[in-house]
């Protein structure tokens, strides 16, 4: 009997990739090639190896998931926000803390914004996962980075085509006052936003599959709180031994610069917890295999 192998494939998208010029279409505005606002290091060759495994084990591949980072341009985590104290723009890469805003060194560009900035970033600080990073505008909703890249999306349109399937695609980032590096929850959920809450409906379905495969970028930051998210989940709800139907395919996925030290620290976490690190050549044999257990069509003189 055929096993349901879903793979899991988290913000696969434009911007986070380190794209050739080839890859790049010009901006018909600026009259220049477009360019990724946020490219990790090795992301591009990530995306090639993921759309080979997808397009040579798509028939083993039962279902698949991509998740999309999808912000506005004002948002708690960009440049747009925030203005330091001598009324100078902040620069992408600037960790900002609640002692910051209190003794005035960064501020909200909008002054009635302070209250709700400052209750963020208590409670993201009192969570202990991260401190509010301001990086470049990325992922903006309706634009090129956006989208997902060109390889890994005709890949597993070949699979729908084949599976008469859907890839299901989901969207997150889009409050302008939260964090949402997890695909399933936002680092401090808003009581009025569902879309930032838990969500419990993706990961029940992700925890119907015999085995998730996981890729996507980056190491460091989205894949590393959605797979921590995931994995606390199976393991409150299906036991300990859930986690070993994870598995991160560790060639599909590369960390942002600087935050090495905090990708690897979470694959040994993971590893520990019994999470499978594989690459891209170790699965593909598992979705074949897979794929020579699918019912095969009787000819009509059987």
């Amino acid at each position: 009997m055929k096993r349901n192998l879903h793979l899991l494939v988290i913000d696969p998208q434009n911007d986070f990739c380190d794209l050739p010029d080839a890859y790049r279409p010009q901006d018909p505005v600026a009259r220049q090639l477009l360019a990724p606002s946020l490219p990790v290091p090795g992301a591009h060759q990530d995306m090639l190896r993921l759309a080979g495994l997808i397009n040579r084990g798509r028939a083993g591949l039962t279902a698949i998931s991509v998740t999309l980072d999808s912000h506005h341009r004002f948002d708690i985590a960009h440049p747009t926000f925030w203005i330091a104290a001598d009324g100078a723009p902040v620069s992408p890469f600037t960790e900002i803390t609640a002692a910051d805003v209190r003794a005035r060194k960064y501020l909200p560009r909008h002054p009635a914004a302070l209250p709700l900035a400052l209750n963020y970033l208590d409670k993201l600080e009192a969570a202990g996962r991260y401190q509010l990073m301001v990086w470049p505008v990325h992922c903006e909703i309706g634009t090129w980075g956006n989208n997902v890249h060109a390889d890994v999306r005709a890949a597993y349109s070949h699979w729908e085509e084949a599976s008469l399937g859907i890839v299901a695609k989901l969207a997150k980032g889009s409050n302008p006052w939260t964090e949402h590096y997890s695909a399933v929850m936002a680092e401090v959920p808003d009581v009025d936003d569902p879309d930032t809450q838990f969500n419990f409906k993706f990961v029940d379905n992700l925890a119907e599959a015999d085995h998730i495969y996981i890729a996507g970028e980056a190491g460091s930051h989205c894949v590393k709180a959605t797979v921590e998210h995931i994995a606390d989940y199976f393991a409150e709800h299906h036991g300990a031994a859930s986690l070993a139907r994870l598995t991160l395919i560790t060639d599909c996925i590369s960390p942002v610069t600087g935050f090495e030290p905090q990708y690897h620290a979470f694959l040994q976490a993971m590893r520990a917890r019994g999470v499978r690190l594989l690459q891209a050549a170790d699965v593909l044999p598992e979705l074949m295999a897979n794929a020579n257990l699918a019912p095969q069509p009787q000819l009509e003189n059987e």
